[in-house]
């Protein structure tokens, strides 16, 4: 007994190093590769062969092919990309994730002490950021190897276990118990690179031999589907859909392989004379024969799971539809859904400035009941955008993510204080429409030119979310200005027009109280260009208290 819990001691402890020293090379990996990991998820997948490269070059660096399905499950239902681009992906995906157990066959578990040390001392003297990250990177390539060896270490004695070696065998000539025992196995550690870095080390200390240890990396192929399935239950119709192929995908090439079981195997053993090898030989040869296979079939793919889960996503979605928390590990990815979000957020409170002001000049309040809902909207959205953001901001950023992150929050304020100052606006409208009262025909040519004028600087302001233009950031500023000077000239015209009789009193209140919250939109457009261009302000202290909060 006390054997046994020695070696379940080991096993556990073991395995939490390997999948630690995953996620640390991870990270370190990702930092290395920054905002480019998202852009090339984004860009670079217009044709089936790029998205193929494309997943297995992003899996190899995140180390996880789950963590990139959940990713791409993640794209999809913010509609970056389509569910046939995700097919390419994921199929790469898989390719990818074979790069693990191919440097665990090396054997090179004597590296790990002296990977931690440099890893380590690099982490801790480096000047610059990519020297700690690159430090990072080595320390969690040494803290992987050394739990695989701790691993190994402690699962040799079953060799002479019968319940063990009788387990096995069973696989061997049953590979689908295997095959369930692996995708079990894979769905409870949330980790297909654990499992088949555990198979090829325990091939390796010579307590598989290569059938059982392919049938468990089969069943680990279709394990990792479980995570992104999992992701994707709260998600759009598109999301599922991504899931669903991504699951379908995996369990026919299984299937296909269970039939060419043998006769893949004997090809598998002419690769090279080591178990272990054999065994991550075999893993990649799969994985890659299977993407290959059902690459011409993504069409084939799509039209089987829309059949699968019909319907029509809704077009519009009260909340996020971009924020995910299964990518906030991938912080550079995560920083550019918020953004999307954010955008959205712009553009819904761009249109409400649209419809207050055009209630209030054109006399139509059929668009009032529409605002107050969209401005319930933004709030929601402020609310999620600022909680996802301070979730962003307990992980490990780079100084520019968390710059970025910063300019967000504030951004985020700034859009729901626009929606704040429109629906405004439109209670002015209905308070002028339910009184009937006039406003002259030069006070509304005025409101006409200031409201499209604030209107534009709002749509230049959100298009700097995407477009990081410095110079357009800085035209927004400069414009913000003139609205000022505007707002204090109309003022002053008003107040003539109001003491020579031109204009009804009532109104000329409600025509004051418009330019103002004009005015103050355009303020708030003025410091989302200075945000987003880095320019130091005075904010909000209920901004920089949130501000606060994400980076404690």
């Amino acid at each position: 007994m006390h054997s046994n819990v020695i070696m379940a001691f080991g096993l556990v402890g073991g395995l939490g190093l390997f999948l630690y020293g995953m996620q640390l090379m991870a990270d370190g990996l990702q930092k290395i590769a920054g905002d480019r990991l998202r852009r090339m998820i984004e860009v670079l997948t217009s044709t089936p062969i790029i998205g193929l490269l494309v997943g297995a070059v992003v899996t190899m660096l995140i180390q996880s092919s789950s963590a990139t399905s959940v990713m791409v499950v993640g794209f999809v239902n913010a509609g970056l990309m389509t569910l046939k681009q995700a097919m390419s992906v994921i199929m790469g995906a898989a390719v990818g994730t074979t790069a693990t157990a191919f440097m665990v066959s090396l054997r090179l578990t004597d590296l790990a002490l002296p990977a931690i040390g440099f890893g380590f001392l690099l982490t801790m003297v480096g000047k610059r950021k990519r020297t700690r990250f690159i430090g990072q990177t080595i320390l969690g390539f040494g803290v992987l190897f050394l739990g695989l060896n701790i691993m190994g270490d402690a699962m040799k004695p079953l060799r002479t276990n019968p319940v063990f070696t009788g387990l096995m065998l069973n696989f061997s000539k049953q590979p689908l118990l295997g095959v369930l025992a692996g995708a079990i196995f894979t769905a409870i550690v949330q980790s297909s690179s654990a499992t088949t870095g555990l198979v090829v080390t325990l091939a390796g200390e010579g307590l598989l031999d290569l059938n059982s240890a392919f049938s468990l990396i089969l069943g680990a192929n279709i394990g990792t589907t479980v995570t992104a399935l999992l992701a994707a239950i709260p998600m759009q119709l598109t999301a599922k859909r991504t899931a669903l192929a991504h699951f379908i995908f995996k369990t026919v090439g299984v299937v296909i392989f269970l039939f060419l079981f043998r006769p893949f195997l004997s090809l598998v053993t002419l690769t090279h004379p080591s178990i272990a090898r054999q065994t991550a030989n075999a893993h990649i040869m799969f994985n890659v024969a299977n993407a290959i296979l059902m690459l011409p079939f993504i069409p084939t793919y799509v039209r089987v799971v829309e059949r699968l889960l019909p319907g029509v996503d809704p077009t519009e979605q009260l909340g996020s539809i971009y924020l995910d928390d299964n990518l906030l590990s991938t912080p550079s990815v995560a920083l550019g859904q918020a953004t999307r979000e954010l955008v959205r957020m712009g553009n819904l409170t761009l249109s409400m400035v649209d419809d207050a002001i055009g209630a209030f000049t054109s006399n139509d309040g059929a668009h009032l009941a529409e605002i107050a809902q969209k401005e319930d909207a933004i709030d929601q959205l402020e609310h999620d955008v600022v909680d996802y953001l301070v979730k962003l901001a307990q992980s490990s950023l780079s100084h520019e993510q968390s710059e970025r992150l910063n300019a967000l929050l504030h951004v985020s304020s700034d859009l729901e204080r626009i929606g704040d100052h429109s629906e405004n606006v439109a209670e002015l409208a209905e308070y002028k429409i339910e009184h009937r009262l006039p406003i002259s025909e030069e006070a509304n040519d005025e409101l006409v030119d200031m409201s499209t004028q604030v209107r534009n600087l709002v749509e230049k302001a959100v298009a700097l979310l995407t477009s990081n233009d410095q110079a357009g950031a800085k035209r927004v500023i400069a414009d913000e200005g003139s609205i000022d000077l505007l707002e204090k000239s109309l003022r002053r015209k008003h107040i003539k027009r109001l003491n020579s009789g031109v204009c009804f009193p009532a109104s000329g209140i409600a025509y004051l109280d418009l330019i103002s919250n004009l005015e103050r939109i355009a303020d708030h457009a003025n410091n989302i260009a200075e945000e987003l261009a880095g320019i130091e302000e005075d904010k909000p202290s209920s901004v920089k208290k949130v501000a606060q909060i994400a980076n404690s």
